[in-house]
């Protein structure tokens, strides 16, 4: 009898400091983290302070915040972190990016404020699926973890909004739908399908057996290779500007 599949590609082993290594979702967390570190390098002037506090605040609410209640709405990565640390860890990691979101603000910009507010909503309206699960659609979360760092990073940098930054904000938009097509079916496999079933005819006679990897490679496959990508962006750009 084969093993469990894990929860995910990047999942550890259940148990001690590995659940809380899992909940960061590093490969994704690094993806959209790139997007903030894009919008900043993007503006006329990047001053590296404002890149590395953006990166503090998006990493708390994205990284740990938002993961933390997602993992607490319907254990979707099967952790043993108990409820109430997981709470913890939201509410303490999202207040600390709203509070540098808000001195950020008054040292650089007021635009940043409604952007705040809007930060510190779509974290719990995302991931506890409120309002029915409105905010929990594909075009939410491209919006949310995509189009959203790239714009909050750029004011926060320019103190203004240009095209380039609503360009660059369409493409983590789109990035974003690709990421979330190819890691929709990955997750179905991995966390909810119980059984497969059948085989593969080939025109040549040959016949494979349907198993839980071929239907997880190839995405999974993308899905790295598109992390890295974007990481390697932001690494370019940044790099560009600074160096």
């Amino acid at each position: 009898m084969s093993a469990a599949p894990r929860p995910a590609f990047y999942a550890l082993a259940q148990g001690g400091w590995r659940d809380y290594v899992t909940l960061l979702h590093a490969p994704y967390t690094l993806w959209h983290l790139s997007y903030v570190a894009i919008g900043a390098a993007l503006a006329p002037e990047l001053e590296a302070g404002r890149l590395l506090w953006g990166l503090a605040a998006f990493l708390l609410a994205l990284g740990v915040g938002a993961h933390a209640l997602d993992e607490l709405h319907g254990r979707p990565l099967h952790t043993r972190i108990p409820g109430p640390v997981l709470v913890g860890l939201a509410v303490v990691s999202l207040a600390a990016a709203v509070a540098i979101g808000i001195g950020a603000a008054l040292a650089w910009t007021l635009w940043l404020l409604p952007l705040v507010a809007v930060g510190a909503f779509l974290v719990p309206a995302y991931a506890l699926e409120l309002a029915e699960g409105r905010f929990h659609s594909d075009l939410w979360f491209a919006l949310a973890w995509g189009a959203f760092p790239v714009l909050t990073a750029y004011v926060g940098a320019a103190e203004t909004l240009r095209p380039e930054a609503l360009l660059a904000a369409g493409f983590a938009l789109l990035t974003s739908l690709a990421q979330r097509s190819l890691s929709t079916q990955v997750r179905s496999v991995r966390r909810r399908v119980v059984q497969l079933t059948g085989v593969l005819r080939y025109d040549d006679g040959r016949e494979e057996p349907i198993e839980t990897s071929m239907l997880t490679r190839a995405p999974e496959a993308a899905l790295r290779a598109l992390a890295a990508a974007m990481v390697a962006l932001a690494v370019a750009l940044v790099w560009m500007r600074l160096g």
